[in-house]
């Protein structure tokens, strides 16, 4: 069992800027898919983005396209999502969680809950003045 484990919510006014870090266990970042996912209260989780942690692909949400930016650090085994220009909409709790690739073989970047094996408890995200 992989516990994925999140930081870096909280409340923000619209325009600003968070920045939310997942810490996954072990050393291999290259061997998954890490996304970032999110639900706001009365909705469907949904996808954000994701990120291959064999090659740095990168996939978004039309959501959030120029705003947010996923990244990965292959010696501190994390995963970031910047997120600027927030809204109010962008509220919501933030989960990380990890799909299962390998070391070889096709994979696919895609912002499907039910697609990621491991999930964090979420951050909450507030965007509100």
């Amino acid at each position: 069992q992989l516990q994925l484990v999140e930081s870096g919510g909280g409340l923000v006014q619209p325009g600003g800027s968070l920045r939310l870090s997942c810490a996954v266990p072990g050393d291999r970042l290259d061997l998954y898919v890490l996304g970032w996912f999110r639900q706001a209260p009365g909705k469907e989780r949904e996808g954000v983005s994701c990120i291959s942690g064999r090659d740095g692909s990168t996939n978004y949400a039309d959501s959030v396209k120029g705003r947010f930016t996923i990244s990965r650090d292959g010696a501190k085994n994390t995963v970031h999502l910047q997120m600027n220009s927030l809204k109010p909409e962008d509220t919501a709790v933030y989960y990380c969680a990890l799909d299962f690739i390998g070391r070889s073989g096709p994979y696919r970047l895609n912002l499907i809950p039910h697609e990621y094996d491991y999930w964090g408890q979420g951050t909450q995200v507030t965007v509100s003045s």
